[in-house]
Order: C-alpha cells, then structure tokens, then sequence
C-alpha cells in the first residue's frame, strides 16, 4: 500500500500525559480522513459508502451543581462524512477533564459534548448518555455464521485482496469473525475486534474472505481506515450489489468504537455491543 501521509505529529497518542484537572475542549485533536482515504482510491465528497463510527465511553464522569461526582456511560456517533475523525487517547484526556467540573444538568453535560466534538469532527456529532445499569449495554452476539472455526492454512499477515474469490452464484448472506486484528498506527498496540459482512452479490468464497480479514493482524491503521480497507477491497474484487462492514473493537482505555460502512440503503444491527466490548 502507498505510503500514508503523518497525521499524528503533534498527537498526544504514545506520549505520557498527566490527566487533566480543568475542563478544556482544546484537547481533543482531530485527524483529517482524506489523508488515509487517499491511498485506497477514495475521494473526498465522493465517498463510495455511507455510515458511521460508533464509540463507547465507559469512563465518564462530572459534578452536579453541589459538587456531587455523577457517572454515566456515553455513546457518540461520528458520521463517515466527517471531514475529521478524532484521535482516541485525546478523546480520553478530553473526557477525563470534566470528571471536576461542574455543571447544571445532565443536558448541558449533553450540550458541551455535542458541541465540543462536533466542532473537532467537524460535522454534527449525536451523544446519548446511559446510565451505568442501562440495558442497551447488555452484550449481545454477531448474527449470521462464524468464520471462525474453517480449518485454512495462513501465512500471509498483510492484507492483501487477492484472498478474495467468488463464485457464478449469487447469494444474500452475513458472514462474521472474532479474528479481527490489527494495530495502532503509532504505538504498535494490539487492537483486538470483530467484523461483521452481510453482502448481496456473488458469493464470496469463506475461506479466502477469513485469509484475508487475519491479513490485517499486522497492519497499522486506525479502525475506521482498517473498516473502510475491508470495505474498498471487498467492492472492487467481490462486486457486490450491496455491501455492510461493521467492526466491533474491544474496548481500550475506557472506549471501544464500532465503525460501519454500506452501500446506500444498508443500516447495521444497533445497539449492538459485544462480551469483549
């Protein structure tokens, strides 16, 4: 793959940074997608799907107006039309700097984070706030059949689209696997998940699409570039007439996201969280 622009100069990911004690929306650092976009031939206002990424954050937390501590569990949708995505570990210091601060209500909680991440994302971010016990968060599993327990051969640990095959005939199917890993782009960490593929077109050959998604155990991507890879590949060699990935990130310093890409039409199975989320 062509080599990716640096995005991540000024990033606080890799670096040690104390917690912050104040408030302060500056610490959120957005990342532009057309800069990862380029490589995989897509085009900015031009995207050949649609979707979102979806992001959990568990460590939340603030003063009511008597200085009582309040904790909830937040879930943000980022649109894919986003012009930028933001980066995970200024996400937390971001979130971490409201556990002292004060504020009224619930809904202005509400309000600063809509505000402050829609400015850094650059498009209307939508935040829900669940309580710690809300059954929404109750795991649940993947429908359609597990690729997982194939019995293949593996040596290739870089993605590569000649994996993928189809057959004459055509099929309406979702597929799913628990195999899914790749890596930070900067620090090397493992970033463990599952990816969701329901499909309508000629029917994908299961042994070559599993090759193919344990490819990306060595990459170094963020998860959105790593879905929308999985995406473009399966597009351009399978052809699909229509088109879902979903991946399910296992949660890291208090946040899992989940981003999905469609072809227009298509939405994913929601809320949906997963045991290892």
């Amino acid at each position: 793959m062509a080599h990716r622009p640096d995005t991540l100069e000024h990033a606080p990911l890799g670096r040690d940074s104390a917690y912050p004690e104040q408030y302060d929306a500056g610490l959120l650092y957005p990342i532009p997608r057309a800069a990862n976009r380029a490589p995989l031939g897509i085009e900015e206002g031009a995207l050949p799907f649609v979707g979102e990424d979806e992001w959990h954050a568990f460590e939340v937390s603030w003063l009511n107006g008597r200085g009582k501590p309040i904790v909830a569990v937040a879930r943000f949708r980022l649109p894919a039309s986003s012009p930028h995505l933001i980066e995970s570990k200024s996400w937390k210091l971001y979130l971490n700097s409201l556990n002292q601060t004060r504020f009224a209500s619930q809904a202005e909680v509400e309000e600063t984070l809509v505000r402050d991440l829609s400015s850094a994302a650059g498009a209307s971010v939508s935040v829900e706030l669940l309580g710690v016990d809300d059954s929404e968060l109750a795991p649940q599993r993947l429908p359609g059949e597990c690729l997982d327990d194939l019995d293949i051969e593996v040596s290739d640990y870089t993605p590569s689209a000649s994996h993928l095959a189809t057959s004459d005939e055509v099929v309406e199917e979702t597929l799913h696997s628990h195999l899914l890993k790749s890596n930070c782009p900067v620090t090397g960490q493992p970033d463990w998940g599952s990816v969701l593929i329901r499909y309508k077109g000629p029917k994908i050959d299961r042994e070559g699409l599993l090759r193919y998604l344990i490819g990306y155990r060595q990459h170094q991507d963020f998860h959105e570039h790593c879905v929308e890879h999985i995406f473009t590949d399966l597009m351009q060699q399978a052809k699909p007439e229509e088109l879902l990935v979903l991946a399910r990130y296992v949660r890291r310093g208090g946040l899992d996201i989940s981003p999905w890409r469609a072809t227009p039409g298509l939405t994913p199975p929601s809320p949906l969280r997963l045991a290892r989320q």
